[in-house]
Protein backbone atom coordinates (compact mmCIF):
# COMPACT_ATOMS: atom_id res chain seq x y z
CA UNK A 1 0.00 0.00 0.00
CA UNK A 2 1.26 3.53 -1.14
CA UNK A 3 1.36 6.45 1.54
CA UNK A 4 0.25 9.27 1.32
CA UNK A 5 3.33 11.06 0.14
CA UNK A 6 3.25 8.47 -3.01
CA UNK A 7 0.07 10.16 -4.25
CA UNK A 8 -0.46 12.41 -6.62
CA UNK A 9 -2.70 14.59 -3.81
CA UNK A 10 -2.68 18.18 -5.93
CA UNK A 11 -3.92 16.35 -9.20
CA UNK A 12 -6.89 14.37 -7.06
CA UNK A 13 -7.68 17.49 -5.32
CA UNK A 14 -8.08 19.80 -8.36
CA UNK A 15 -9.64 16.95 -10.48
CA UNK A 16 -12.24 16.62 -8.11
CA UNK A 17 -13.33 20.15 -7.25
CA UNK A 18 -13.18 20.29 -11.04
CA UNK A 19 -15.47 17.54 -11.57
CA UNK A 20 -17.72 18.79 -9.12
CA UNK A 21 -17.90 22.19 -10.82
CA UNK A 22 -18.39 20.16 -14.17
CA UNK A 23 -21.34 18.41 -13.00
CA UNK A 24 -22.84 21.46 -10.90
CA UNK A 25 -23.29 23.61 -13.54
CA UNK A 26 -24.04 20.90 -16.11
CA UNK A 27 -27.19 20.18 -13.48
CA UNK A 28 -27.62 24.02 -13.54
CA UNK A 29 -28.05 24.54 -17.06
CA UNK A 30 -29.47 20.77 -18.21
CA UNK A 31 -32.49 22.44 -15.32
CA UNK A 32 -33.34 25.67 -16.62
CA UNK A 33 -35.31 24.48 -19.71
CA UNK A 34 -37.29 22.21 -17.97
CA UNK A 35 -38.19 24.96 -15.62
CA UNK A 36 -38.61 27.77 -18.19
CA UNK A 37 -35.86 29.70 -17.62
CA UNK A 38 -34.62 29.84 -21.03
CA UNK A 39 -36.53 30.20 -24.32
CA UNK A 40 -38.39 33.11 -23.03
CA UNK A 41 -37.89 36.99 -23.05
CA UNK A 42 -34.31 38.35 -24.07
CA UNK A 43 -33.57 35.13 -26.04
CA UNK A 44 -36.80 34.59 -27.57
CA UNK A 45 -37.53 30.81 -28.49
CA UNK A 46 -33.81 30.05 -28.12
CA UNK A 47 -34.79 26.35 -26.85
CA UNK A 48 -36.85 25.53 -30.49
CA UNK A 49 -33.59 27.14 -32.57
CA UNK A 50 -31.36 24.39 -31.07
CA UNK A 51 -33.81 21.67 -31.17
CA UNK A 52 -35.96 20.13 -28.21
CA UNK A 53 -36.44 18.05 -25.19
CA UNK A 54 -37.41 15.29 -27.62
CA UNK A 55 -34.32 15.57 -29.83
CA UNK A 56 -31.08 15.43 -27.11
CA UNK A 57 -28.47 15.71 -29.26
CA UNK A 58 -29.66 18.65 -30.86
CA UNK A 59 -30.89 20.65 -27.87
CA UNK A 60 -29.18 22.13 -25.69
CA UNK A 61 -30.11 19.72 -22.73
CA UNK A 62 -28.06 17.17 -24.93
CA UNK A 63 -25.38 19.11 -24.49
CA UNK A 64 -25.71 19.25 -21.06
CA UNK A 65 -26.31 16.23 -20.45
CA UNK A 66 -22.66 15.59 -22.52
CA UNK A 67 -21.32 17.77 -19.83
CA UNK A 68 -22.57 16.02 -16.60
CA UNK A 69 -21.50 12.28 -17.94
CA UNK A 70 -18.63 14.25 -18.36
CA UNK A 71 -18.16 15.69 -15.11
CA UNK A 72 -19.60 12.29 -13.11
CA UNK A 73 -16.22 10.27 -15.14
CA UNK A 74 -13.51 13.60 -13.91
CA UNK A 75 -14.67 12.59 -10.24
CA UNK A 76 -14.85 8.35 -10.36
CA UNK A 77 -11.25 9.19 -12.51
CA UNK A 78 -10.40 11.74 -9.40
CA UNK A 79 -11.24 8.88 -6.81
CA UNK A 80 -9.74 6.09 -8.54
CA UNK A 81 -6.81 8.30 -9.41
CA UNK A 82 -6.59 8.57 -5.27
CA UNK A 83 -7.36 4.82 -4.33
CA UNK A 84 -4.55 3.42 -7.16
CA UNK A 85 -2.36 5.96 -7.65
CA UNK A 86 0.02 3.46 -9.92
CA UNK A 87 -2.29 3.42 -12.41
CA UNK A 88 -2.06 7.42 -12.63
CA UNK A 89 -1.47 7.07 -16.57
CA UNK A 90 -5.14 5.53 -17.02
CA UNK A 91 -6.37 7.72 -14.82
CA UNK A 92 -4.83 10.95 -15.53
CA UNK A 93 -6.16 9.98 -19.53
CA UNK A 94 -9.69 9.61 -18.29
CA UNK A 95 -9.85 12.72 -16.12
CA UNK A 96 -8.29 14.91 -19.10
CA UNK A 97 -10.29 13.66 -21.91
CA UNK A 98 -13.83 14.15 -19.74
CA UNK A 99 -12.45 17.52 -18.97
CA UNK A 100 -11.95 18.73 -22.56
CA UNK A 101 -15.44 16.96 -23.31
CA UNK A 102 -17.22 18.99 -20.67
CA UNK A 103 -16.85 22.14 -22.39
CA UNK A 104 -19.75 20.54 -24.88
CA UNK A 105 -21.99 21.33 -21.25
CA UNK A 106 -20.29 24.47 -19.80
CA UNK A 107 -17.79 22.35 -19.04
CA UNK A 108 -18.24 23.91 -15.19
CA UNK A 109 -18.45 27.65 -15.99
CA UNK A 110 -14.79 26.81 -18.01
CA UNK A 111 -13.37 26.77 -14.25
CA UNK A 112 -14.46 22.90 -13.97
CA UNK A 113 -12.87 22.03 -16.97
CA UNK A 114 -9.86 23.60 -16.38
CA UNK A 115 -9.47 22.91 -12.90
CA UNK A 116 -10.06 19.35 -14.60
CA UNK A 117 -7.50 19.86 -17.43
CA UNK A 118 -4.49 20.26 -14.99
CA UNK A 119 -5.54 18.03 -12.46
CA UNK A 120 -4.97 15.28 -15.56
CA UNK A 121 -2.13 16.71 -16.72
CA UNK A 122 -0.80 16.76 -13.31
CA UNK A 123 -1.37 13.20 -12.93
CA UNK A 124 0.10 11.81 -16.37
CA UNK A 125 3.41 13.47 -14.78
CA UNK A 126 2.86 11.93 -11.56
CA UNK A 127 6.43 9.97 -10.51
CA UNK A 128 6.07 8.06 -7.57
CA UNK A 129 8.89 7.49 -6.08
CA UNK A 130 11.38 5.01 -6.50
CA UNK A 131 11.08 2.35 -3.52
CA UNK A 132 14.47 1.20 -1.91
Amino acid sequence: MMSLEERPTIAVVLSLIGGVLILLGSTMGFAMPMYGWMGYGMMGGFNHMMGNAWNPFVSMGGLWLIGMVSGILVIVGAVMLNSRPAEHNAWGTIILIFSVTSFLGMGGLLVGAILGIIGGALALGFKPAAKG
